[in-house]
């Protein structure tokens, strides 16, 4: 793990969901309350049938997880992301890639649920894996509760 954290940014796993987005917002007010970077990282991988299954000629896993991502941002930061705020969409499995760019990070943030495995579950395998397995601090967001109706 490097010991200097200062110009090492908060790298925050996007996938879309509810608490990725609030894993998002929440890395933005910690990186400008410390003055640190702060970079977006969404993942895309093949599907597993790939080599047996031929996909529609315009279909692209890169361009989702950029249509992902950029959606998400758009969301998290409706008028502009912050500043110093950069993304990046990259190719592999999510735990893995997050872990290795935790070796250039002051603090990772996920979310504790993501998009796929079970509703149930209260924390996701990428942010499982990366608590486990990251080279720096790794803060895990949960969706934002919805108020009860009160006329229910």
């Amino acid at each position: 793990m490097t010991t200097n954290t200062e110009s090492l940014p908060i790298i925050v796993g996007v996938d879309g969901s509810p608490s990725s987005i609030a894993a998002l917002r929440r890395a933005a007010e910690i990186s400008a309350a410390l003055g640190i970077p702060l970079r977006a990282i969404t993942t895309w991988e093949y599907p597993a049938m790939f080599d047996t299954y031929y996909p529609i000629d315009d279909w692209s896993p890169e361009g989702d997880a950029e249509k992902v991502l950029a959606d998400s941002v758009a969301e998290a930061f409706p008028a502009s992301p912050p500043s110093g705020f950069t993304q990046s969409v990259m190719q592999g499995p999510a735990a893995r890639v997050l872990i290795e760019q935790s070796e250039r990070a002051s603090m990772l943030v996920l979310g504790s649920r993501g998009h796929g495995g079970f509703a149930g579950l209260l924390l996701g395998s990428v942010s499982s894996a990366c608590a486990a397995h990251a080279h720096c601090p790794v803060l895990v967001m949960h969706s934002p509760k919805i108020a009860a109706d009160p006329a229910t």
